[in-house]
């Protein structure tokens, strides 16, 4: 996927107009020299997956277009604890206003990213695919569903509008799975995607029939999903969803799934621990 430029630049002014206010950095405006020029070196201070880089680095161009930025690494990279990322200088006042910003969104972002790699290099192998849902931080989603991607995994849908999923909600309001495929298929025709969660795999055929292109077994055991990749024999995709850790997450793979959603990468993904170091020498 791509993330829109215009988009990201109005999320990211939206965020340093959170973080200076009305009168911006008032502790370097009274503590540093307005002369005094800088250069930092970004960190990443444990090993993971870089995401969020590019994102992180345009902070610094916002709050200064003549700040000077050379990336070192790309997104999607997986790195060892300590290394330079990226390097930023100019005005020391510039370089502090932006730093806090910048290195939020990179912790997050690339802790997301680190979170999708492990799960990724845990179910190597076995044909399932690691995918997002639609629990990301507010004004964040794009960026996050790209850090998904850095991560080695997929993404699911972006939002309520692209594709159809029907859940336990829809369900009741509907009278049963089945009915709720059948009318969003007959709504929406066969050019959109239709997932319906379930259950139980009793329920598999009748979606089946009904039209679903991708069904959620939902909290289902790694013996259930199994029987669902047996009955299903490729007629649909299968998505294992709800509670899904590290420590579960390769017998769910080896259930024969296509696809399994993990929410928590995007809503509490531990942040990558990554730091802006001035180099004293060049202050």
């Amino acid at each position: 996927m791509t993330t829109d430029a215009s988009a990201v630049d109005s999320f990211l002014s939206a965020a340093l107009a959170e973080d200076l206010g009305a009168v911006g950095d008032i502790t370097s405006v009274h503590v540093v020299p307005a002369a005094t020029m800088a250069k930092g070196v970004v960190v990443a201070r444990a090993a993971g997956c870089i995401s969020g880089l590019r994102a992180a680095l345009r902070v610094f161009s916002l709050v200064d277009g003549s700040t000077e930025i050379i990336q070192v690494v790309e997104d999607g990279s997986c790195v060892p604890a300590g290394t330079a990322l990226a390097t930023v200088a100019g005005s020391a006042r510039s370089l502090l206003a932006a730093e806090r910003v910048a290195l939020n969104i990179l912790g997050q972002l690339s802790g997301v990213a680190t979170a999708t790699r492990a799960l990724v290099d845990h179910t190597q192998g076995t044909g399932a695919t690691i995918i997002d849902t639609r629990k990301t931080v507010p004004g964040m989603r794009a960026l996050q569903k790209a850090a998904v991607l850095d991560g080695g995994g997929g993404n699911h849908r972006m939002g309520l509008y692209d594709a159809v999923l029907i859940k336990d909600n829809h369900i009741a309001a509907a009278g049963s799975p089945a009915a709720a495929v059948r009318a969003a298929r007959l709504g929406v025709g066969p050019g959109v995607s239709v997932e319906v969660e379930i259950d139980s795999v009793t329920d598999l055929e009748s979606v089946i029939e009904a039209g679903a292109n991708i069904v959620l077994l939902d909290n289902m055991t790694p013996a259930h999903m199994a029987d669902a990749v047996a009955q299903a024999a490729g007629r649909c995709r299968l998505e294992a969803s709800g509670g899904i850790t590290l420590a579960t997450v390769r017998e769910i793979a080896e259930s024969g799934v296509d696809l399994i959603s993990v929410g928590w990468l995007t809503h509490s993904a531990p942040a990558l621990d990554v730091a802006l170091d001035f180099e004293t020498d060049q202050l």
